[in-house]
């Protein structure tokens, strides 16, 4: 039985300290240390035992398509082996077929094992996370630089500012009056957390709540304190998310694409085998023959050679029928649609993923830093009136740490009154943040809150207007100084100039304010304060009017100033409250610490009544606002009918105000039922959940924990949604792995979350997800094209096999020349499909359903038609040339050859034993071919022919290439120009083509000759009306879908 761990954070620490047998002043001695180690291990993450070279190269190969180019490449490379000694030539030409298969194959293993290397890189950031050293209790005194492996369950540490925790740890006592912990990459809070030596009295109780402990990977940001050491390596949270990322990884399945493809695979496998098997058993004849027709069924004569013969036939159509480029082409899509998303700020990390975004039904996004700008910023304050029973609301805009984003409304810097002088003093001088700049980017240096009071009082500006008028000046030159700075805050600092700073007397959590000790110009010593509203108004006596004059603050104006607070909160606003206090009696004097009342700001406890009998200025309102284009984005997925759901780790009200904001919920009556804390949804029983998450509408959930995360995302996919989950911190990575595209956030996102992630966003925004999903939908609506337009394309040569097959004429078409045309020739005009233009409803139309075929009967109906086409035409040509003089008035036998008739070329094979068949020599490009054995016309005599075969096939698919520009739409609506690149892609191909056929060296390989312009115009008669049969289709396509869309209207 699993031994359960110790709730160390409901304990107090006496019975931590009893529980893990050490003593705070001591610690551990190094001999219970080295006990400890061999019964707990080291303190590090686990590395798990990666797959080795050969098993990835070989993973490459486990899939249906591939299987079939191996066994094609096989037999390819046995015929041609065979092929090549019986005619003597054994050189590389013969072996160019399965060669070209097998560079292919290797090809894609190598990228393949490369993405696979990169893909679980989330474990080692994990790993970057845990600190190095760490100074720990042993022996009774402090080892400073202890490796951080090396801590066991019950050492004794002690924590500063800036240090990173190294283990899970229970706070046994704080050195500082307060402590602070950036804790939000693993639990998803805004702001860095208070924490305490007091024990949390819950069993079960989310990390956020367990303010008495420290975890692994967070950083200390204020203050310092000594902790006892719970646990360590795997057991710690951090080592619980690595567990959680190796488990969702196990649980990686395969993209919607993946599984179409696989699908077609297997479908094209069983076609492949069946019509192979019809056309090596339509010859049975020619090589099976019988004496006569009264010979028994066993009296038989086998020619191997012939069975050899129609055998390389059935494996020549079973290259024609396998698109060899298609895995090419797609990847080539897919890295193409990567370089436009990265434009519009989503870098794909796994191309896959650019075409799950075209199918996503949920996305689960993060609130900080997603819907939010993760920039504290004041949204409104107010002061009281000329009279008690009014107030003054000023409202701000900008969103970001830019003192220049934005600005107050209505707001008149030279008119600044005692009230607002007050106001901003407090701001910029009880204030320890910063504002640093990287190059366009604004991040705050401290606490978030303070940040933001900085960038308010810069947009107050100064009651001096020469100081206004000077500062100007130098904000204007610092403009283009140095983009990667600390911003000089002009106003602030005019302030704190002003008023000298001469204590502090820090934040802690009974008091919930944080004040200083001033010197006015005056000459008198000054308390200003700021800190959480309730606390302020409730220590306050007075309260200050805009002419600079002192009231007594009653009843009826602290309910004024109450009730408008409620108001701010409702928005979501975090309140805080301002004051300043003159009369500080022993401290009315104060100028250092020689001073005799000094003593008294070494005790904590002294300063509540420091800070009593305050005068109030005025409140603060400030948030993590929404972006701006979130709004508008919720909506563009509303229509596309694409449900939003927010998992934050945030509290309730806060998320809930903000998804109001937002439009997620228009109105507070909607949002009930419909938001949930991480651990009220998981006490409810899966069908109750499973409801939950099936209804119309938005949901959202707050405090929720990683496992929280994982476990919404996993019922998701159960329910046969295609998820998006968005995620920044570590908290997020195991969800991010498991979903079926996790997008991790690029500015604020940690290293772990990135690398656990298909997709991460350039700027952090909600809104570029909706635009990558609109990106995914139109590169999957054009990978549709291409991937029709090769299964046409083989389709049509699949039909020309099969006709030569079942007329008995030689073959038209010969391996090599299929697989250039698959590959080299198809491949252009396929990649520029990729660059169609999206439909300008993309994104009014719902997701597709991850289920849906890539070809639909209709759609199977129009493309073996214009297969039927190409087949007819390519062997047509071929046909024409042995056996028409002319054709529609094109002089085909101005070459010289001989006129067979067409029941002779069907029976070529018979042709030692006709008497007096002698054909002429005719002109075959810049030579003339003359034949010593007469049947050889029909063997290497057709090279003119079988060169016209494949012209008409290349040139043919050039013009379907032209059909698929749109799959319903006619060329006169969507013309070819709207897509330039494939009009570049046709030019490409057939000057590919053209190359092969003027260059002698190649023409050899492929077995082709120069055309003449008469042959030329013929090829081109021949094939285009593709193009027309295809416009006919899709109108009859256009009509069938109103007549359909009428029946659901009726």
């Amino acid at each position: 039985m699993e031994e359960k761990p110790f709730p160390a954070w409901s304990s107090s620490v006496e019975q931590c300290l009893k529980e893990y047998n050490v003593k705070l002043a001591k610690g551990l001695s190094s001999f219970e240390a080295e006990t400890r180690r061999e019964r707990y291990g080291w303190n590090e993450l686990k590395k798990e035992k990666g797959k080795p070279l050969w098993h990835l190269i070989l993973e490459q190969f486990d899939d249906v398509l591939v299987k079939i180019l191996l066994v094609a490449a096989f037999i390819s490379f046995a015929l041609a082996y065979l092929e090549g000694n019986e005619s003597g030539h054994t050189g590389l030409e013969v072996y160019v077929e399965p060669l070209v298969i097998l560079l292919i194959l290797m090809l894609n293993a190598i990228v393949g094992v490369w993405q696979e290397t990169n893909a679980e890189k989330a474990l080692e950031a994990l790993k970057k996370m845990q600190c190095e050293y760490a100074m720990v209790r042993r022996d009774g005194r402090y080892v400073p630089d202890l490796p951080a492996r090396e801590i066991v369950p019950g050492d004794i540490v002690e924590l500063r500012v800036g240090d990173k925790v190294p283990a899970d740890m229970r706070i046994a006592t704080l050195t500082t009056s307060t402590l602070r912990v950036e804790q939000s990459s693993l639990t998803g809070e805004s702001m860095p957390v208070l924490k305490g030596t007091s024990p949390v009295l819950l069993d079960d109780c989310e990390l956020q709540a367990k303010e008495c402990m420290l975890f692994a990977g967070t950083t200390v940001v204020n203050g310092s304190c000594i902790c006892i050491v719970t646990s360590i390596g795997m057991d710690t949270e951090i080592g619980k998310i690595q567990i959680q990322i190796s488990e969702a990884s196990q649980e990686d399945r395969d993209t919607p694409l993946t599984k179409k493809l696989d699908e077609f695979g297997e479908r094209l496998t069983t076609v492949i085998g069946i019509v192979c098997l019809i056309v090596w058993a339509v010859n049975y004849r020619n090589f099976i023959t019988w004496d006569n027709a009264d010979s028994s069924f066993w009296n038989y004569h086998f020619s191997f050679e012939k069975c050899t013969y129609y055998f390389k036939i059935a494996v020549t159509l079973a290259v024609a029928a396998i698109p060899e480029g298609l895995p090419a082409v797609i990847t080539t899509c897919l890295a193409l649609g990567t370089r436009k998303m990265a434009q519009k700020y989503a870098i794909v990390r796994k191309l896959p993923s650019v075409e799950t975004l075209g199918c996503t039904t949920v996305i689960c996004s993060d609130k900080t830093g997603t819907l939010t700008t993760n920039q504290m910023s004041v949204n409104e304050f107010l002061t009281l009136g000329e009279e008690l029973s009014t107030t003054r609301v000023f409202h701000v805009d900008g969103s970001t740490y830019n003192p220049k984003d934005g600005g107050i409304i209505g707001w008149r810097k030279c008119k600044m009154d005692e009230s607002l002088q007050a106001l901003a003093e407090i701001c910029a001088v009880c204030n320890d943040a910063g504002i640093h700049r990287d190059d366009y980017l604004f991040r705050a240096t401290g606490l978030p809150t303070e940040a933001a009071l900085k960038v308010l009082v810069e947009k107050m500006g100064l009651p001096d207007a020469k100081a206004r008028s000077r500062i100007r000046e130098t904000e204007f030159a610092s403009d283009f100084s140095n983009k990667n700075t600390a911003v000089r805050l002009g106003c602030c600092e005019w302030w704190i100039k002003r008023s000298k700073r001469l204590a502090t007397l820090e934040f802690d959590r009974v008091r919930k304010s944080m004040s200083v000790i001033v010197l006015e110009p005056t000459g008198s010593n000054r308390l200003l304060l700021k800190g959480a509203f309730e606390s302020v108004l409730e220590r306050s006596s007075h309260v200050q009017l805009p002419d600079g004059s002192v009231a007594l603050l009653d009843e009826a104006c602290k309910q004024l100033i109450i009730s408008n607070v409620h108001k701010m909160s409702s928005k979501g606003l975090r309140c805080l409250g301002f004051a300043f206090k003159d009369d500080l009696g022993e401290f009315s004097d104060y100028h250092s610490e020689t001073h005799p009342a000094h003593k008294r700001l070494l005790d904590p406890s002294n300063y509540l009544e420091i800070e009593s009998n305050l005068i109030f200025v005025g409140v603060v309102g400030l948030r993590d606002p929404p972006r701006h284009e979130v709004h508008k984005a919720i909506e563009d997925c509303r229509c596309a009918g694409i449900k939003v759901m927010v998992i934050t780790g945030d509290n309730k009200s806060t998320a809930e105000a903000i998804c109001q904001e937002i439009g997620l919920f228009p109105d507070k009556t909607s949002i009930r039922g419909k938001s949930f804390t991480g651990k009220e949804f998981m006490a409810l029983s899966v069908s109750q959940q499973m409801e939950i998450l099936s209804k119309p509408g938005d949901v959202v959930f707050s405090r929720a924990e990683p496992r929280h995360k994982q476990d919404i995302v996993r019922l998701l996919k159960d329910m046969g949604e295609v998820v998006a989950m968005t995620g920044d911190g570590v908290n997020d990575a195991p969800a991010l792995k498991l979903a079926d595209i996790g997008i991790a956030m690029g500015i604020t996102g940690t290293e772990v979350a990135k690398q656990a992630a298909d997709m991460v966003l350039a700027d952090d925004n909600f809104s570029t997800i909706v635009t990558a999903v609109a990106e995914g939908r139109a590169i999957y609506n054009n990978m549709k094209s291409f991937i029709r337009y090769m299964i046409s394309s083989n389709v049509g040569e699949v039909i020309s096999i099969f006709l030569t097959a079942v007329l008995g004429i030689p073959e038209c078409l010969i391996p090599v020349q299929l697989l250039w045309v698959n590959l080299v020739t198809d491949g252009p005009p396929a990649t520029a499909l990729g660059f169609n233009p999206a439909d300008v409803d993309i994104m009014q139309k719902p997701p597709r359903n991850s289920n849906d075929p890539l070809i639909n009967s209709w759609i199977l109906f129009r493309y073996l038609v214009i297969g039927s086409y190409v087949g007819l035409a390519t062997v047509g040509i071929f046909v024409l040339w042995y056996t028409q003089p002319s054709f529609m008035g094109i002089d085909l036998a101005s070459d010289g050859h001989t006129i067979v008739s067409f029941a002779e070329l069907r029976s070529w094979g018979q042709c030692p034993t006709w008497t007096d068949f002698l054909p002429n020599p005719f002109l075959a490009g810049d030579r003339v071919l003359s034949f010593a054995n007469p049947c050889d016309y029909f063997t290497s005599g057709k090279v003119k022919a079988m060169t016209l075969s494949l012209s008409v096939l290349v040139a043919i698919e050039m013009f379907n290439s032209l059909n698929a520009v749109s799959e319903d739409n006619s060329l006169l609506w969507m013309p070819p120009w709207r897509n330039p690149w494939l009009l570049l892609a046709m030019l490409v191909s057939f000057g590919l083509h053209f190359v092969i056929l003027y260059v002698p060296f190649l023409a050899s390989i492929f077995g082709i000759v120069p055309l003449s312009m008469n042959e030329w115009l013929l090829v081109i008669l021949v094939s285009a009306p593709v193009v027309l049969i295809d416009e006919v289709l899709k109108y009859v396509g256009r009509k069938k879908w109103l007549r359909n869309q009428k029946q659901k209207i009726e």
